[in-house]
């Protein structure tokens, strides 16, 4: 099922598609950046689905959460995963109902909600995230080590341009 997923994905039109030869290499770069980060996306989406019932954004939660054992606010949560409070509340229900987060009051601050995994919780996003990794490096399996870290480097280049020049501008 993922595999027709990124067959059908791949045949579909997508933000590559828009560029021609006519545009800006940087606009083409860009476009094939997009388009690329989505078909992975889609493809760890459906993953997530098939191999563990779960979602990305509920991965997501979990992943914030492991970084930190004391917990996260939910401001923090929401911050860190740039979604809306309503969202971060709405994953956190439907974690805690099935027992993988516990929320409760932040000692330095009576009026904020700490939320924490919990044992089953750090348990059941090890193995997912162990496969989920793997998921990661085979969707990149074409790319040796050099290669990889070229990439990386480019990419730190581009973002931390892009930082101080959004700096500039505030």
């Amino acid at each position: 099922m993922a595999r027709a997923a990124i067959r059908s994905a791949s045949a579909a039109p997508d933000a590559e598609t828009r560029a021609n030869t006519d545009h800006h290499d940087a606009l083409r770069v860009w476009l094939r950046m997009l388009a690329t980060t989505t078909l992975i996306e889609t493809h760890v989406r459906s993953l997530l689905q098939e191999r563990f019932a779960t979602t990305l954004p509920r991965f997501d939660l979990m992943a914030q959460l492991e970084r930190v054992p004391a917990g996260l606010k939910m401001g923090d949560l929401s911050r860190r995963m740039m979604v809306t409070g309503g969202n971060v509340t709405g994953i956190t229900d439907l974690l805690e109902r099935e027992g993988l987060v516990v929320r409760s009051a932040d000692p330095d601050d009576r009026r904020a909600l700490r939320v924490c995994l919990t044992a089953a919780g750090r348990k059941a996003f090890r193995a997912m995230a162990e496969t989920h990794e793997r998921w990661i490096i085979e969707a990149f399996g074409t790319l040796d080590r050099g290669e990889l870290g070229r990439l990386a480097d480019l990419l730190a280049r581009v973002r931390q341009h892009v930082r101080a020049t959004h700096k500039e501008t505030e």
